[in-house]
């Protein structure tokens, strides 16, 4: 699989760089003991522009992230020490950057998991360079700043959503949420009281055609409502309508 990459790598590599929108070097944390496979990914993204630092032990993994506070992390799922979901729900408290979690598995139940424990985005081994450069900048730019949809705070009852800070309140404690869920939040809050498709919803954040399989959305609507105050049972503020989506209820 590695010389596959390193094909692809260095075929890239070989071709003009097209420099990433980012007047700063955004510094880019890659988890991963496959070091030829690291290495790669690390001489590519250097040359997009990042600042790339890598860890090959699952044991410091943690430390590193929380330490370092990179703007975005690139996380293997099998690593030696600890692995990726473990290490992922560790750092979730105390680091809100987005979390790409890697692996060459491709059981289904691996990408809910990752998702469950705070990953933004889940992407199988092996992947396109270019791809993978695609979804990684998504992150960042959802990550860097608000959209720009004129709206910057919004308030439902106990609960306030603030778009420029990207931090939303719970009777007036901060929630923790992280980069992806602050994103689905807030768009189903700017569209309460509309059921919003889950076709809506993927074009929306991810800018790619729902494929009727990804449970992603709702493994974060689930993540988030309890965080809102819902009940997961009988939710209230975040409703599920069956074959449809979702609906952000308003307040009566």
């Amino acid at each position: 699989m590695v010389n596959h990459l390193e094909e692809r790598f260095q075929a890239l590599g070989s071709q003009e760089t097209v420099m990433p929108d980012y007047p700063d070097q955004d510094h880019i944390l890659i988890i991963e003991d496959d070091q030829r496979l690291a290495e790669l990914t690390r001489d590519y993204l250097e040359a997009n522009g990042f600042q790339v630092t890598l860890e090959a032990d699952g044991a410091k993994g943690a430390d590193r992230i929380l330490t370092l506070q990179p703007d975005l992390v690139i996380l293997d799922l099998m690593l030696p020490g600890e692995d990726g979901l473990s290490i992922c729900r560790r750092v979730r408290p105390n680091f809100a950057g987005p979390i790409m979690m890697m692996t060459a598995r491709t059981d289904d139940l691996d990408q809910v998991l990752g998702l469950e424990m705070g990953a933004d985005d889940y992407v199988p081994k092996p992947v396109q360079p270019r791809v993978l450069l695609a979804r990684m900048r998504a992150l960042l730019r959802r990550a860097d700043g608000p959209a720009p949809n004129g709206e910057m705070r919004l308030r439902f009852d106990n609960l306030e959503i603030d778009n420029a800070t990207r931090e939303a309140w719970l009777e007036g404690e901060r929630i923790d949420l992280t980069s992806a869920e602050f994103d689905l939040l807030w768009l189903l809050a700017r569209n309460a009281g509309r059921v919003l498709t889950r076709e809506e919803i993927f074009n929306e954040l991810r800018g790619i055609k729902y494929d009727g399989q990804d449970r992603s959305i709702d493994v974060r609507v689930s993540r988030i409502r309890p965080k809102v105050g819902d009940d997961p049972n009988q939710p209230h503020r975040i409703k599920t309508v069956r074959s449809k989506g979702y609906l952000f209820v308003k307040d009566s």
